[in-house]
């Protein structure tokens, strides 16, 4: 709720805004994000999905073979001031893919980047505009955050990494 009111207060005209989650959780947040600026302002957000696989940095670490989702943006997004959405806010690289991929869609006026929690640990110059929570990690943990759409429950949790 809080993401949402600040997103209202430093947009200038709510009705140039779209709301774009990056897949797979950051989908879902965003569709609580603009429920909640529709039930404060009464103006529908769009709200579009993003597939950043193919803008990926480490597409060769991953998987020989990825796997696609939909990327699905009904709304123009030329001149119009984007939030992209996502849950963990970490190294910068899935923010910096996604910027990638707005603009292979077309040229936002504006880019904004909402996050769930962040963990810090940046390896490129991205900071959050709008974060639900920072939450200092040590680079031995793993955040996981669950969403009722996708997991079954709401919730986040700090995970070890256990070493092999």
């Amino acid at each position: 709720m809080r993401i949402s009111y600040e997103i209202v207060e430093k947009c200038a005209d709510v009705s140039n805004l779209v709301l774009v989650g990056i897949r797979t959780r950051g989908v879902p947040i965003a569709e609580v994000i603009a429920e909640n600026i529709q039930k404060n302002s009464g103006v529908a957000i769009p709200v579009g999905s993003l597939d950043i696989t193919f803008y990926r940095d480490d597409l060769e670490k991953i998987d020989e073979s990825p796997k696609l989702s939909d990327t699905k943006i009904d709304a123009n997004i030329n001149g119009k001031e984007v939030v992209l959405v996502d849950d963990v806010l970490y190294t910068g690289r899935t923010a910096r893919a996604a910027i990638d991929a707005l603009f292979a869609l077309g040229r936002p006026g504006k880019i904004r980047l909402a996050v769930l929690v962040d963990r810090g640990h940046r390896e490129l110059p991205i900071r959050p505009d709008y974060v639900g929570k920072n939450i200092p990690t040590a680079l031995s943990e793993v955040i996981k955050v669950h969403i009722a759409a996708t997991d079954g429950k709401t919730g986040v949790d700090i995970c070890k990494v256990v070493q092999k």
